[in-house]
């Protein structure tokens, strides 16, 4: 359970909010029938050796109820206080959502990064603010909402969650703690509308490592998370503690080392129609030393020819990639 109360939720995230957070995705056994665990402790212990302050605990793939609540336990088990983990509240309809939000709850996740089911197609957004609402109010944990074009909200408003919707939330709901502001991607401005409306009320995060490194130069920008940068091993937390004590061009800097690293992650193909490619972010992790390994089908798939541009990539920017063949990413560092 969290070491904090419902009413608390936005001190603690104002608290703890403070740094980078990754995501890290669960590993099966080789025969698919189970939860790797040994993989999961490694990814946890990995993450807290490059520097991040909380993880995602990924429940976008093909995975059940128990098995998440399993890959929850574990991580938090393993973390030890030591960084926190974030639940990821996507599943298939609002009563899975809730048996999920509380599986998670009592496992020891302290965070909530609330999404929607593909077939939730809200006609306005009073459905978004119900259906966001009823999370909300069925849990004790802070919940970070998070505008962005994925869940088709486009339709409804330019800023996928129009600001409106999210002044109703936060006054409605106190745990609200913060925003993973990307609505309106690939444009900033409602991520720049959202900061400039709620940055002093609640804790906004701007997720993508090309957008974080640059604005936070000029705005106060707390949390950088949950995202991708696990394809940048230790970098990302470095950079956010560069920014923070006042060393812009030595961030900057870093910044632009990055760029072929940041260039070939976009030549691949990360996501399509609103899914992103997991097992492709496996492998750009397990290239920084993560587990790598089995994901159960159905999963987006990872190519030779894309392997190649991000093993390239990484060594171009100097981040030294595992030496380890790319053969051995499919059975993973702890195979079971």
């Amino acid at each position: 359970m969290a070491a904090y109360t419902k009413k608390e939720a936005r001190d603690w995230a104002r608290e703890r909010l403070q740094g980078v957070a990754n995501v890290i995705i669960p590993t099966m056994t080789s025969d698919f029938k189970h939860l790797n665990e040994a993989a999961a402790r490694h990814d946890v212990e990995t993450t807290i050796a490059h520097g991040f302050v909380g993880t995602l605990t990924c429940s976008e793939v093909a995975i059940t109820m128990a098995e998440y609540e399993q890959f929850v336990r574990v991580a938090v088990d393993q973390a030890a206080g030591r960084i926190f983990i974030v639940h990821h509240a996507v599943f298939n309809t609002l009563e899975d959502n809730l048996e999920a939000l509380k599986r998670a709850e009592d496992a020891g996740a302290e965070l909530v990064l609330l999404g929607y089911p593909p077939y939730f197609y809200p006609k306005s957004m009073d459905d978004v603010y119900t259906y966001t609402k009823a999370l909300c109010d069925a849990t004790n944990l802070a919940v970070m909402l998070f505008p962005i074009p994925t869940w088709g909200f486009g339709r409804l408003d330019p800023s996928d969650m129009s600001l409106p919707l999210l002044r109703r939330l936060i006054d409605d709901c106190p745990n609200v703690a913060a925003i993973k502001a990307e609505g309106g991607a690939p444009h900033i401005m409602a991520a720049i509308e959202v900061h400039r409306a709620f940055h002093k009320e609640v804790v906004i995060s701007s997720p993508m490592e090309h957008e974080y490194v640059p604005l936070a130069q000029l705005m106060p920008i707390p949390f950088c998370g949950t995202n991708y940068s696990a394809f940048y091993g230790p970098m990302l937390p470095r950079v956010y503690r560069l920014i923070q004590e006042g060393r812009c061009a030595e961030a900057t800097a870093i910044f632009y080392q990055l760029d072929a690293a940041r260039k070939a992650f976009g030549s691949v193909p990360q996501a399509g129609n609103g899914l992103i490619n997991r097992m492709m972010w496996k492998y750009e992790g397990w290239l920084q030393g993560y587990n790598g390994g089995p994901l159960r089908h159905p999963t987006a798939r990872v190519y030779a020819r894309d392997m190649v541009a991000l093993r390239r990539g990484q060594e171009a920017s100097g981040l030294n990639p595992t030496a380890d063949a790319d053969e051995a990413f499919f059975t993973g560092r702890h195979p079971r």
